[in-house]
């Protein structure tokens, strides 16, 4: 029968006409439709793969920048504003383009994938104040090596933007965010300590970390703590800086006037830092004080925040404290620090950083005027000590920022720089 002659057949059909084969074709439609809604459903699961990356994962931001290299034909972006440091220490203004909220696809080693990009509207970062966000990528295969690949690309790349740079944390919330820009790594050579101290430092620092299986083989917890003390403006903040640029770790810094830290909280930043980073706590007696001294005020010896003194010691040393950790602290007044903060286990190398000597004058001469000669170098050094008792290497480095183009005005002048 022709298929006219059958539609007209079921035209003049009474009960087609009453609606029932209306509701077979509907219940046909539905069954079908349902029967390639589970078709897709059991193919995803059984031939697709899926990734999902939320925004509070650490290799978002990687995959971010990963994603606009290679989505280059995409027309629905996003723009995110980042500064550039160059080597002179300019700072330019720099704009990346990345693929908007969306589905979004790219061809990657010879397959198709489809990258999802959702961000929720209803709900933000209390700290930051931005939408939560995911990245979903799906492919079809059922091999993982590809997402293995996509996200160790993405490593390698932001590993490849932040070449040469020391990356600075600080704490937010419960986690670490990066702290303004990476900054250009300090050479080491560019901190003058009085001799012998920085090359003592660093090879501590160096054998700590190049030897765990010595701490493991004799139950030592694997942990070094370093207290520098002395006088202000001599060299502190500016050698741990340049440590960290040498050994290529990061900074998290951390304040422990901070009022909303806790102990609890203090624990879990000790435990959740980024790897391969020095944790700095400068100025610790501001926050605790000594117990002898806190006779005469109890409220010092507590604190100003929620952190306690025993919070503090134990996060530094106690049973539920991290290891693969070193920790930096300094101080302006190491007489105001109880003895339990700083003994062994806590603070391991204890160093003592002062005002300039003359090796440290003559060094620091002939690193900012190379051109010069040694004798010069002495004459500066011996014309400052005759005319000041003490002097910081803030305060020289300031006298030779002043004469930068002209050595023998430095030495003339050396009696206007202020004590």
């Amino acid at each position: 029968m022709p298929f006219s002659d059958f539609l007209a057949a079921l035209k003049d059909n009474p009960y087609f006409g009453a609606g029932f084969g209306l509701v077979g074709v509907g219940t046909a439609l539905a069954l079908a439709r349902k029967s390639a809604q589970l078709g897709m459903v059991a193919f995803r699961r059984h031939y697709m793969i899926t990734l999902e990356v939320p925004s509070k994962d650490k290799s978002y931001h990687w995959l971010l920048s990963w994603i606009s290299h290679h989505a280059k034909s995409t027309q629905h972006l996003s723009v995110e504003t980042s500064y550039l440091q160059h080597e002179s220490g300019r700072i330019s203004t720099k704009f990346d383009f990345v693929p908007s909220p969306g589905n979004h696809f790219i061809w990657y080693r010879n397959k198709w994938i489809r990258i999802e990009r959702n961000r929720e509207k209803q709900m933000i970062d209390l700290h930051t104040g931005t939408p939560w966000e995911s990245v979903t990528f799906t492919a079809i295969g059922t091999n993982r090596d590809i997402f293995f690949n996509i996200l160790q690309e993405a490593r390698e790349l932001a590993l490849r933007q932040q070449e040469g740079k020391t990356i600075m944390y600080t704490a937010m919330g419960t986690e670490w965010r990066p702290f303004g820009f990476p900054r250009r790594r300090r050479p080491l050579t560019s901190v003058v300590l009085e001799e012998g101290i920085s090359d003592k430092i660093v090879q501590d620092v160096k054998g700590f970390i190049d030897n765990p299986k010595w701490y493991s083989d004799r139950g030592i917890p694997y942990r070094r703590g370093y207290l520098l003390y002395g006088p202000p403006g001599c060299g502190k903040s500016s050698f741990i800086t340049a440590l960290a640029g040498e050994l290529e770790y990061s900074i998290c810094l951390m304040s422990l006037s901070d009022n909303s830290l806790s102990d609890d909280r203090l624990n879990h930043l000790l435990s959740v830092a980024p790897q391969q980073s020095i944790i700095l706590l400068e100025d610790v007696d501001a926050a605790f004080v000594s117990r002898d001294l806190a006779k005469e005020n109890p409220t010092a010896y507590q604190g100003f925040g929620r952190l306690t003194f025993s919070g503090l010691l134990n996060a530094l040393d106690g049973v539920a404290s991290t290891e693969a950790r070193i920790v930096f602290m300094t101080t302006n007044h190491i007489d105001r620090l109880d003895p339990a903060l700083i003994r062994p286990g806590r603070v391991d190398v204890k160093q003592f950083i002062g005002h300039c000597t003359r090796w440290q004058l003559t060094q620091m001469f002939q690193r900012f005027y190379p051109d010069q000669a040694s004798s010069a170098a002495e004459e500066f050094a011996d014309t400052a000590l005759n005319a000041f008792e003490k002097i910081s290497a803030a305060q020289v480095q300031g006298h030779f920022m002043m004469h930068k183009n002209d050595p023998q005005a430095s030495i003339k002048n050396i009696h206007s720089l202020a004590a």
